[in-house]
């Protein structure tokens, strides 16, 4: 089957650079469509050269022998993507040799910004361009499902109740299924539940076992419920502690996992100086609905949930991340509160 290439609003900002020295590095969630995008680009490029470190003979070579790995693909190209790149453990330091010895440009991807910074980023200060991709925003998905209704919201003039109805019918599906490119792909919604499914058992297998080596995943999966569960609300650390099985310390630092590896995003308090009434606890969102549906099996109609309030509000927040914004929130101690605030 022919791969099928929605045009991503990031690949405009990497394009931007393509020509200058620096490495670029696209880092996500797995499955979020980072590989796609980066060969959709590499096609269009000549004297340039494609690979995964999932591929064991690449990934061997470049760790083990960084010599040969130039001779075979550094040397007579002029562009070098590497996938997955997460999976070299000095790859940084690699690198870094090519980038200061060899006239290439390097592109690279990664599904968790915590190893990319471990292992890669700190060894390439001043060298390298890190850019985020996120799962379909709103715009993304309904350029691919319908362009013309895009092109209708785009030029804000008043809409008749039947676009707005069509809309409206595709921002529920939305809600309720999230970004994922294989999931929007997908021919039907029992096909888009197995597909979501499938995405939070491979990130549980992958990103935490496999990669990041940690072996409590089943607290981590209570943790996520526990999560969606507040999503919209501050974050109860001793309700969240008691649920995993996480003590504090374990809990601040699992939050933040799933904070770096693109799960969860934490909203932070705004103030200006300190006499200024705040509650000091972030709130949580996911930054795909669709995820979290997975993560507590509940895929009901909108108008049929507890809890659709909190999914149109986790919406908004996770539209103005994916447009690279900083959001915060605003609540006094009588609990007067302004839900998202942008400087």
């Amino acid at each position: 089957m022919e791969e099928i290439y929605v045009e991503r609003e990031l690949e405009k900002e990497i394009r931007k650079y393509l020509h200058k020295n620096e490495i670029i590095a696209v880092v996500g969630a797995r499955q979020c469509g980072k590989t796609t995008l980066l060969k959709h680009i590499y096609t269009g490029l000549k004297k340039a050269i494609f690979m995964s470190f999932d591929e064991m003979e690449k990934l061997e070579l470049f760790d083990n022998d960084i010599n040969s790995f130039v001779e075979l693909y550094v040397k007579g190209n002029e562009y070098l993507f590497i996938d997955e790149f997460q999976y070299s453990k000095e790859g940084g330091k690699r690198l870094k040799y090519i980038f200061d010895n060899y006239k290439i440009k390097i592109i690279i991807s990664g599904s968790s910004i915590s190893e990319l910074s471990i292992h890669s980023i700190k060894f390439l200060v001043g060298r390298i361009f890190v850019f985020s991709l996120y799962p379909f925003s709103f715009k993304e998905f309904l350029a691919y499902k319908n362009n013309k209704l895009l092109m209708l919201l785009n030029k804000k003039k008043e809409l008749s109740s039947e676009i707005i109805s069509k809309i409206n019918g595709l921002y529920t599906e939305f809600v309720l299924y999230g970004g994922y490119p294989r999931v929007v792909l997908a021919n039907n919604n029992d096909e888009k539940i197995l597909v979501l499914k499938n995405i939070v058992s491979v990130y549980l297998l992958k990103e935490i076992k496999e990669i990041l080596g940690l072996k409590e995943d089943y607290k981590l999966s209570k943790l996520m419920r526990a999560l969606s569960l507040q999503i919209g609300n501050l974050i109860n650390y001793t309700e969240l502690s008691s649920l995993s099985g996480f003590d504090y310390k374990e809990l601040i630092s699992f939050i933040n996992i799933l904070r770096k590896t693109f799960v969860i995003d934490e909203c932070r308090p705004f103030y200006t100086n300190k006499r200024v009434e705040i509650a000091k606890n972030p709130k949580v969102f996911f930054i795909d609905s669709g995820f979290r549906n997975a993560v507590i099996d509940n895929f009901q109609k909108i108008n049929q949930r507890v809890d659709k309030g909190s999914l149109h509000e986790n919406f908004v927040y996770s539209e103005f991340v994916k447009n690279g914004l900083v959001v915060k929130y605003w609540r006094t101690k009588s609990k007067a509160e302004i839900d998202f605030i942008i400087e």
